[in-house]
């Protein structure tokens, strides 16, 4: 380091640290809320930190400390991160000189997606080509940094063309606690500039299909048990729109859902006894469909536990003590009881039992998705729960409808304007693919069947090759 770097900066680093001469430098440009939360962490992990900053004197609040000028800085360390905004990168091309061979880790993002024509840190190369660029770090935040990494915030993607540039990014991300994956060269900068505007892409397709779900059925229902009571009987129950109709259209959706994250499987698997093999991939639909599973259940279980806190109001509804009261004195002036149903008590408590071991199971299956939970679990016990549990969660929550349609199919006032209940709609997925699951069971399709079947196509092969052995004989002799 120069004489004139020694006068203008003075390094930050830990009041607990002996061996500063062995602390190895890092430069921050930028003195914004991701720069110093970057700096302390550095602090913290036993890094000398060095800042620069175009307005020494009219910064932010640093770590204990002093900030220098972008000359003093850029010639003080190897490793410089860029925590700047890309319309502020021009002034780097007067320093160009001081950061040549210095390795550059590019921590910019963009507002939106396809800003620019290229990517921050390609940019950032082409204005520094003597300079060895590397993307990385930008996917976290300065609160990620404050805090320490998490299970949410772990990881740390880097990219560049320089393996050796690469490999010191790591080291220095390794010791701060965080995972690194590298994704390869220079090229892949976009991408990862990409990733911090990204809303939720892996919750797209599934909150898709439940808000459009939902609308369908609150409609459906809506004309099926509202407007027809309303035009056929000139009855006015719009009042159950708040309660009995969302409680009839949460569990309906839920359901079919629930249903949806166990149909690839089965699908998957019919998918493979038809070409005989395992190891032929999957289409590209199936594939994404596969991956949204989790996402898929666990919006099913936040349905099914809407439903169950709406059953629990049932009893306090205005409408049900007015119905209750009603029917009571109704029996009372007419000097009557009604006799006590044995399979109408079988019926509903079987209907509740159910629904409740259901919705047990359903919460295992919630809570073992989680990572801090799956994370402690063997792949053996995680597929255990999640498919030989899953299966038995939607079998129950599939009797647990049937139980409450019963022998309603048989009576004609269930079909108003000829249009089916809701639940015998909801039945038609999870009875598919619990029927499809159960011939997956049987000993024929079961799990040697795929080693059968590929045995099958080599036995196959053998004799088509022998056939052709004796016909390439026959045809010598004849000749």
């Amino acid at each position: 380091m120069s004489k004139e770097v020694n006068s203008e900066s003075v390094s930050l680093c830990p009041l607990s640290t002996t061996a500063a001469t062995e602390q190895e430098m890092l430069c921050i440009f930028g003195t914004g809320d991701l720069g110093r939360s970057l700096g302390q962490r550095f602090l913290q992990t036993g890094y000398k930190v060095v800042y620069g900053s175009r307005r020494p004197h009219s910064c932010g609040p640093l770590p204990p400390g002093t900030q220098v000028h972008h000359v003093a800085a850029a010639q003080s360390a190897r490793l410089v991160f860029i925590c700047i905004h890309r319309e502020n990168y021009d002034f780097l091309e007067t320093l160009a000189p001081q950061l040549k061979g210095k390795v550059l880790v590019d921590v910019s993002n963009n507002l939106k997606k396809n800003m620019y024509p290229e990517a921050n840190a390609e940019y950032l190369q082409r204005l520094i080509p003597g300079a060895q660029v590397v993307k990385g770090f930008n996917t976290l935040s300065a609160w990620a940094l404050q805090n320490g990494p998490s299970d949410a915030n772990r990881q740390v993607y880097v990219c560049g063309n320089s393996l050796e540039a690469k490999q010191a990014v790591i080291e220095v991300a390794t010791k701060l606690g965080f995972t690194v994956l590298d994704r390869g060269s220079l090229t892949a900068a976009r991408e990862l500039e990409d990733f911090p505007l990204q809303l939720f892409p892996e919750w797209r397709l599934p909150l898709k299909l439940a808000t459009g779900l939902t609308a369908f059925f609150f409609f459906y229902l809506l004309i099926r048990d509202v407007i027809y009571s309303y035009v056929v009987n000139d009855k006015d129950v719009s009042f159950r729109i708040m309660a009995s109709l969302a409680n009839k259209v949460f569990p309906i959706v839920s359901l079919i859902m629930l249903s949806l994250c166990y149909l690839p499987g089965v699908i998957a698997a019919f998918l493979q006894l038809y070409r005989g093999t395992k190891y032929k991939r999957f289409p590209d639909w199936l594939d994404r469909w596969m991956l949204c599973r989790k996402q898929l259940g666990l919006v099913a279980l936040a349905l099914a536990s809407l439903h169950v806190l709406y059953t629990l109001i049932i009893p306090i509804r205005y409408y049900v003590r007015y119905r209750l009261a009603a029917h009571t004195i109704s029996q009372i002036r007419e000097n009557k009881t009604s006799p006590f149903d044995t399979t109408m008590a079988w019926r509903t408590d079987s209907y509740y039992v159910i629904g409740i071991l259901g919705f047990g199971l359903y919460l295992l299956l919630g809570i073992t998705s989680l990572p801090s939970v799956s994370n402690i679990l063997s792949w053996r016990e995680f597929s255990f729960i999640q498919s030989k549990l899953g299966y038995l969660t939607l079998f129950f929550c599939t009797f647990h409808t049937y139980l409450y349609g019963w022998d309603k199919f048989l009576q004609p006032s269930s079909y108003k304007w000829f249009m089916l209940p809701g639940y015998m709609l909801s039945l038609v997925v999870p009875s598919v693919v619990l029927v499809l699951k159960l011939l997956l069971l049987l000993p024929c399709c079961n799990r040697p069947r795929l080693s059968c079947l590929v045995s099958l196509s080599i036995s196959h092969s053998i004799q088509k090759l022998k056939l052709w052995e004796i016909s390439l004989l026959s045809w010598l002799c004849l000749a």
